[in-house]
């Protein structure tokens, strides 16, 4: 974990001052970094019949991906407004800094199908909680919320309505 650690970098006052902005850049762009962190995320739902990854847009998306990958199953994304070109399904939701609305695609889930869904940060839970939110909408099932950094002081595991699984805790800023 010490290795991953390493590899994020702290960017203060990023987006707005008194944000302590965790950057993955760094993570991405080392290999064995990357590789260890898609492991850590997927192997506690490996063997728990996983058919969708869900990631939401942007960073969701690269994780989400390697994830879905490493679990041999498909990936929905979760975008934000106005870039699906088909029949979708809305949810706004607050952030740590503003407001947020993510949608997905009405025929990307079907009944029952399990689903992880998977981001690079859990910080206040707004934007897992909109993915889980649009996830039950749809009729799927959610075996889990996998993030790679959580942000415990902000509590935000507390708004997320399933069980999470981070790889690192930040417990101050």
């Amino acid at each position: 974990m010490l290795q991953l650690e390493k590899l994020i970098r702290t960017v203060p006052d990023f987006p707005k001052p008194g944000i302590g902005f965790k950057d993955i850049t760094p993570l991405l762009a080392d290999p064995a970094g990357l590789a260890l962190a898609v492991e850590l995320l997927a192997n506690p739902f490996r063997g728990k019949r996983v058919e969708l990854v869900i990631g939401a847009e942007s960073r969701g998306f690269i994780f989400g991906t390697a994830v879905a990958q490493a679990l041999s199953c498909g990936f929905v994304p979760v975008r934000k407004p106005r870039k699906l070109p088909a029949a979708k399904l809305s949810f706004t939701y607050d952030l740590e800094y503003g407001t947020d609305t993510l949608e997905i695609h009405k025929d990307a889930i079907r009944t029952n199908q399990r689903c992880l869904i998977v981001d690079d940060l859990l910080a206040t839970g707004g934007t897992l909680k909109a993915c889980c939110h649009l996830v039950r909408q749809l009729g799927g099932e959610i075996i889990g919320v996998a993030a790679l950094i959580e942000l415990a002081f902000l509590n935000g595991k507390a708004s997320v309505p399933c069980e999470v699984h981070s790889v690192l805790r930040f417990t101050q800023e």
